[in-house]
This record gives structure tokens, C-alpha cells and sequence, in this order.
């Protein structure tokens, strides 16, 4: 990656608000990566000072004063484009992606449908109601991935191979979304890739014992396995940089996010879904990949300062 300059970053970035926490099902982990970004912003001796956002949001932000929003809110009015609108209309910057972007990396439907018009693979799925034929998903898609469509660290998600079990966790994941869908299950290994601007990060592979990479092998299990590099082959590789680049592009996206995907057994590539609010924990993926290319977690965080401020 491009080489920085540290000093002339500080001097330019002024006061910067930290947004975390929210009300969204996501609010412990966005506590997590707020907390960990906003130490690591007042180690460089960053003017950073925390909002747990909450119904005074306005108000809090109208009392800090900042010349930049870090926000580290994940789900919904997070990564959903809602407090983008809103830092628009106070004309406060923000990092990460737009309005519009944010609104369509967030719902997973929408961006397999772009994804699928620009010609990029994605897996095949339906949209569930309470009327589907759920024995015809199941024949057609044989197993199946059950989603909430607007959501993220994997909550609401299970894999199903029989009729029962589908209509039953298209119930459960109606908890987290009003709108649910249902993936063909690619089998094979997972990976993700970070983008900032238009820098990539390491792809690293995601291992986990469980039956597949769900909440508690994110967040709570010893035994997940980060891996970086990844063994995958240059040419394969140089087309899989350009995968991730065009579904990074064809959302629109801006600054920091990251993108998910799977292989299959025939070695072919599937986008899952793009989070413009990635994780940044000191053990979330792209501060882990960051790491792994000699990228301290403070530096990372300066890298994003910087692409904000248009260096």
C-alpha cells in the first residue's frame, strides 16, 4: 500500500466523534469496535471523544463540535445509509461509504441484484413469505442458506436441507428482518477481502469447526481460524482482486469496507455480501489482514483518516 505521512495527517484531522452502540441487534459488537478505534485514535493523539447513540444523537453531535464522525455503527441506522443522511444534512464528513451505497451493501437482496446485472457471480435465492413452497426451495437449491435480507454478523442465519427446518428458521430470522431470503449453499471454503478506496487488503480465508462461519465462530469461538496469506493461485487470484474490486465499485462504495465471499468445488467464486461497517476489534478481519502486511491497528487507523481527508 501507499506509504503515509503521519505528522501531516495530525495536523489536518481536528476533532473526531466516535459513533457506537446504537439500538440496533448489533449493538455489543459496535461497542466493541468503537471502543477499540477510539483508544487507538487518542494513541496517536487524536482530539476523539465517544457518542453511545441513542434518541439525543443530534444533540450530542451538535455539543462535540467535530470536524469528523469515525462511524462504527453496525446495522440498522448504522450501516444502513440513515446516519449518513443525517451527517449529510449537518454537512459533517463521515467515513466509509454514502447514502445510497451504504442502503444497498445493507440489503442483500439489492446487492445481488446489481450484482447480477453487472455480470458478477452471486449464489441463486428466493425471497421467502409465509406462503412459499418450501419443498421446492429445498428440491431446487437442495441446501439452503436462510438469511435475513438486511442485517449483519451473521445473526439470523442458519443452513437447512429439509422443508421443515427452512420454514422454521424463515420464522426465527423474521426476529432480526421483515424480509428473509433463502441461498443456494455454496460449499467451500470462505473468504473475505478489505478495500479502502482503491487499496485491497490481504484476502484471508475464514476457518471455523463449525458448520458454518456464524455469530458465535466471529465473536465468541477460540477455535476460529484466521488465515493469511491465503494458498489460492496468482492467476486465480488477480481474478478474484478484480471480483472484489467491481463489487466494491458497483455498489458505489467509498473508504473502508469489506467483501464476502465463497468458492465452490469447482473453484468458482460467489460474492455473499458487502459491509460497509466492517468489524475493527483488534481481532475483526481487516485490522487481522491489515496486520498481516505489517499494518498495526493505529496505522490502519490512520490510513482511513487519510483517504477521508483526500491525501
Amino acid at each position: 500500500m501507499r506509504t503515509i505521512n503521519k505528522e501531516q495527517i495530525l495536523a489536518k484531522i481536528g476533532r473526531v466523534v466516535v459513533l457506537m452502540g446504537g439500538t440496533s441487534v448489533e449493538r455489543e459488537i459496535s461497542l466493541l469496535s468503537g471502543q477499540a478505534v477510539l483508544a487507538g485514535l487518542q494513541r496517536l493523539g487524536i482530539d476523539a471523544t465517544p457518542i453511545d447513540v441513542g434518541n439525543d444523537v443530534v444533540e450530542q453531535i451538535q455539543k462535540a463540535k467535530p470536524d469528523l464522525v469515525f462511524n462504527l455503527l453496525h446495522g440498522k441506522n448504522g450501516e444502513d445509509g440513515v446516519v449518513q443522511g443525517l451527517l449529510e444534512m449537518m454537512k459533517i464528513p463521515y467515513t466509509g461509504s454514502g447514502v445510497l451505497a451504504s442502503a444497498l451493501a445493507m440489503d442483500k437482496l439489492k446487492s445481488k441484484l446489481i450484482w447480477q446485472q453487472c455480470g458478477l457471480p452471486t449464489p441463486d435465492y428466493r425471497v421467502l413469505e409465509e406462503d412459499s413452497d418450501w419443498q421446492q426451495i429445498v428440491s431446487e437449491f437442495g441446501k439452503v442458506v436462510v438469511k435475513p435480507v438486511s442485517g449483519g454478523s451473521s445473526l439470523g442465519i442458519a443452513i437447512v436441507n429439509d422443508a421443515t427446518a427452512l420454514q422454521k428458521e424463515y420464522e426465527k430470522a423474521k426476529e432480526f428482518d421483515q424480509h428473509v431470503m433463502a441461498e443456494k449453499c455454496i460449499e467451500g471454503p470462505e473468504y473475505s477481502t478489505g478495500v479502502l478506496g482503491d487499496e485491497l487488503l490481504p484476502t484471508i480465508l475464514l476457518e471455523t469447526d463449525r458448520q458454518f462461519f456464524d455469530y458465535e465462530a466471529k465473536y465468541i469461538d477460540e477455535a476460529t481460524r484466521i488465515v493469511c496469506p491465503v494458498d489460492i493461485p496468482q492467476e486465480q487470484m488477480s481474478s478474484l482482486k478484480s471480483l472484489v474490486r467491481k463489487a466494491y465499485d458497483s455498489l458505489g462504495c467509498s473508504g473502508l469496507a469489506r467483501v464476502d465471499f465463497m468458492q465452490d468445488e469447482a473453484g468458482e467464486f460467489y460474492l455473499l455480501e458487502l459491509n460497509t461497517v466492517p468489524g475493527m476489534t483488534s481481532h475483526s478481519f481487516v485490522p487481522t489482514a491489515a496486520e498481516r502486511m505489517g499494518i498495526s491497528f493505529d496505522e490502519l487507523l490512520l490510513r482511513i483518516l487519510n483517504f477521508e481527508l483526500g491525501s
